[in-house]
């Protein structure tokens, strides 16, 4: 077996089936793209769903990848285990309905083991397949696997539910007793069992059959080939370690993490060896994650980020590295990675300073973590109990970062236990919340064999064309092929259209279909790409449509007009949102309507006015210039490097590409429909700007006529705001605002120097009136007053000490507050504030509580308030 480094291996394996005529596809952002499926990439399929489920038909059949992935659903178990990782790399090669076993398995054998390639000696190699599968068991027998070695698996049969699936072929390789980590008579002790010694390479799937809702499970009309081998895993065979961690791919990261320790050495202890493993983990994924867009936050993929960087601290803390670190090791796993993925070398300093500010935030945080805990502990030690309950367990875990052992240490420190089981259960209740929030959603839809299988060449001409004369090629009625239709609802294709398919965010064209006399046949309510690339037409129909008969296709002009005018403003705010937000900003989605468009971009901050104000005066500046926006079709390479232009990630591009200039200030890809000049936009205006999700934020805006309408419509509020503010211009509106705002706030002030003076004279009266209770000198009163003025009520009673007790009662804007408070006397007797409150907050349907000198407690039922006093007394009676 040859000695190659982990880059080497990678691109010998795309070499090989570029030699078997696959196509190499580009890695895909980590983070998905129009799949609601997914919170990340997880495999190397993922990015290519559209091509098995039939929506698109690629342009080669073979296809071959080599696709960064996160999986996260087993972080516990990174470092503990030779393989868990959550960044990890998957290497596959895929046909869509071309070769199938008789090619997929003697490839996959001759890269293992032919000298050329791999070089695996054929003896070290078993595999596993499905018992009913005889077709793969003969094959692998024929190009050279052992008889013995090929063992039959339940198991191996790949099913997701819903959609595609079939039997499975898994190769594994066998690495020698001195690796086996079990007893020969150990069930798991074989090729495919849990075990250390056979160590699972490949998996070949043989996508043969369509798992229907009803569960039946019928022949796809394509049979496809979906394969996954991790590089990590091969990488460690080739290069003989006992874990993935000791390769090329970890190594460099675990040697810095050592320098910056306390003189801790990977492979020395094992518990210094999980830390080093989470932290080479850890930082690979989070580099990788905030490369490709993602930041930390409180949901979703920001949050699994976040859990990272505080997973990879506080196993930085174990090994003695105090302080913000996981940021210093970006720019090794750029190194690492950066003959394939060059993407976090580029932009390691913008990684490497968000890692840093996640790990200053999380310091502070840590600390309030301690200070809930400390609190936690206190309290059981007051109350002589030994045990911190599930719950207070789980919040340190979810809110604060703490992983149970943490916990766990601190609590044994102090001679208490952990509730583990309430802790599990606590864990596994936000899993199901999860699993709730993703809901039922099909991971890959059905293959439509009615769209796939229509081949007809179609020519989009909307560019130069609002309408043309177009033969009509092919009619979908029902889900199936037919020659003529004369109601009800179809789908068509012409061998050429004036008609805008939906794409890249701008909606399609709507219009209508007529006949030679000028009669509309057909009304066009949308435009979407069929599996074959072509425009598909989908319309209610009025009278009969016959396949090969010419027809009058005519767009709506207006509302493809207002579309193309929103459209170019998105390129115009693109480009201004990089100038005053920063470079690394990045469309995250857009949608371009006739009367409005959305833009959403990645950023954990609000825009300010400011920013929206510079944003609206870029753009506008550039519609006011009259800038030309020109078209060009280039090749790819040179529409990069002449041009510059911008890709947009949500996008996959062939060899010519169409770039859309707006003079030196935005070039971008696209292929949608702009203005012939900015001018004809008119006017800009961003109508909202919001979050919508972990990292992202939305901003909408309109143009022309609706920039208008929306502006006239703010005048209108702002001239009825003058009117009932009775100031004669509209310029004096502000002044005239903070004059009233300056107003309320004096008043507000008497208003409530004047309570406080009723306040005062009524303590008077109410401190007279004590009564002897118990053997305690008690206070209780009901105040008209807030509960502001009971706290001060409550001050003066205690620097005047007319009492023991004291239990005051006021209501407010519909609202009850309760005060109680007790001196030391009282409190050494055995009466608590806290526990008086409680007991009488029910009367006035609330709750409440505090110290033991101090305690309050508010209620929606006034009506109460006597009776919690009464209750307050007999509670005074019981001590």
């Amino acid at each position: 077996m040859k000695n190659l480094s982990s880059a080497e291996i990678r691109k010998m394996f795309l070499d090989f089936f570029q030699t078997k005529g696959h196509t190499i596809e580009p890695s895909a952002s980590l983070v998905p793209v129009n799949d609601p499926t997914l919170l990340w990439v997880n495999s190397g399929v993922a990015t290519l769903k559209k091509y098995f489920d039939g929506t698109v038909i690629p342009k080669n059949p073979r296809i071959t990848n080599a696709q960064k992935c996160i999986r996260t659903n087993d972080i516990e178990n990174v470092g503990k285990t030779a393989r868990h990782q959550t960044f990890f790399e998957m290497l596959g090669n895929f046909s869509v309905g071309d070769y199938f076993k008789k090619d997929a398995i003697p490839w996959a054998f001759e890269f293992l083991t032919s000298p050329d390639w791999i070089g695996m000696d054929v003896e070290k190699l078993y595999v596993t397949t499905y018992p009913k599968d005889t077709e793969t068991q003969k094959i692998w027998a024929e190009v050279g696997i052992l008889p013995d070695h090929i063992i039959k698996e339940e198991d191996n049969f790949w099913d997701i539910g819903e959609g595609p699936c079939g039997p499975d072929s898994e190769v594994f390789y066998d690495r020698g007793q001195s690796f086996n980590n079990l007893s020969e008579d150990d069930p798991e002790n074989y090729p495919g069992g849990e075990n250390e010694r056979y160590l699972e390479v490949w998996n070949i799937v043989f996508s043969e059959l369509n798992h229907l809702p009803n569960g039946k499970y019928v022949e796809q009309p394509h049979k496809n080939i979906d394969t996954g081998m991790g590089l990590e895993r091969l990488v460690s065979i080739i290069q003989g370690t006992k874990t993935n961690f000791e390769t090329d791919l970890f190594k460099p990261i675990i040697e810095q993490a050592e320098e910056l320790s306390d003189n801790r050495k990977y492979g020395k202890n094992d518990e210094d060896d999980v830390s080093f493993k989470i932290i080479a983990d850890h930082a690979r994924t989070v580099s990788f994650a905030v490369g490709d867009g993602a930041l930390p936050s409180n949901e979703g993929r920001g949050y699994v980020i976040r859990r990272l960087i505080r997973r990879a601290v506080l196993n930085g803390k174990k090994i003695g590295i105090d302080g913000p670190f996981l940021y210093k090791l970006v720019p090794t796993v750029g190194k690492i990675m950066e003959s394939y993925y060059p993407e976090v070398s580029q932009q390691q300093e913008f990684i490497a300073k968000t890692i840093q500010q996640e790990e200053k935030r999380f310091s502070d945080t840590l600390n309030d973590g301690l200070t809930l805990l400390n609190g936690v502990i206190a309290e059981l030690h007051k109350k002589d109990e030994k045990m911190i309950d599930g719950a207070s367990a789980f919040k340190l875990y979810d809110t604060y970062g703490f992983p149970l052992e943490m916990t766990r240490e601190y609590a044994h420190d102090e001679g208490l236990d952990v509730d583990e089981d309430g802790f599990k259960e606590n864990m596994e209740a936000q899993k199901q919340r999860a699993r709730n929030a993703r809901g039922n959603l099909q991971s890959m839809g059905m293959q439509d064999e009615t769209l796939m299988e229509i081949k007809t060449k179609s020519e989009f001409v909307g560019y130069d064309h609002n309408e043309i004369k177009a033969t009509l090629k092919d009619i979908v009625s029902e889900d199936k092929e037919v020659s003529t239709v004369s109601d009800g609802k179809a789908q068509l294709v012409f061998d050429k259209t004036p008609f805008y398919a939906e794409m890249g965010g701008q909606v399609a064209d709507i219009g209508g279909i007529y006949d030679n006399n000028g009669n509309q046949v057909a009304e066009v309510v949308d435009v979407q790409h069929a599996p074959n690339g072509q425009n598909i037409h989908l319309v209610n129909v009025f009278n009969e449509l016959k396949t090969d008969n010419e027809y009058e296709l005519k767009i709506d002009v207006d509302f493809r007009e207002k579309v193309r005018h929103n459209h170019t403003a998105t390129h115009l705010l693109d480009q201004a949102l990089r100038d005053v937000v920063g470079p690394r900003t990045h469309q995250a989605g857009s949608l371009v309507e006739p009367d409005y468009l959305r833009f959403d971009f990645n950023s954990n901050t609000a825009l300010t006015d400011e920013q929206i104000s510079q944003l609206e005066t870029i753009v506008n500046k550039k519609i006011w210039q009259a800038i030309p926006v020109k078209t060009e079709v280039l090749p790819i390479e040179e529409a990069k490097k002449k041009k510059g232009a911008i890709a947009l990630f949500s996008e996959k591009y062939g060899d010519l590409v169409r770039v859309v200039e707006i003079d030196d200030y935005s070039v971008e890809f696209c292929g949608g429909t702009h203005a012939r000049n900015t001018s004809e936009l008119g006017l800009f205006k961003i109508t909202s700007e919001s979050a919508i999700g972990s990292g992202i934020r939305r901003v909408e805006a309109v143009t022309g006529e609706e920039a208008f309408k929306y502006l006239n419509t703010q005048l209108q509020l702002l001239q009825e705001t003058a009117s009932t503010m009775k100031v004669n211009q509209l310029k004096d509106v502000p002044q005239r605002a903070t004059q009233l705002i300056d107003d309320n706030k004096a008043l507000k002030r008497d208003n409530q120097n004047l309570k406080t003076q009723l306040t005062s004279q009524k303590s008077n009266e109410i401190f007279d009136h004590v009564e002897d209770i118990n053997g305690f000198k008690v206070i209780a009163d009901i105040v008209p007053a807030d509960m502001s003025a009971l706290r001060q009520l409550a001050d003066k009673w205690k620097n005047d000490k007319n009492s023991d007790i004291l239990v005051l009662g006021a209501s407010a804007d519909k609202k009850a507050s309760l005060v109680v408070a007790v001196n030391k006397d009282a409190q050494d007797k055995g009466v608590k504030a806290g526990d008086v409150i409680k007991k009488i907050a029910k009367e006035i349907q609330g709750g409440g509580g505090g110290r033991p000198d101090m305690a309050q407690a508010g209620g929606k039922n006034p009506a109460g308030l006597t009776n919690a006093l009464q209750m307050a007394k007999d509670v005074i009676k019981s001590y």
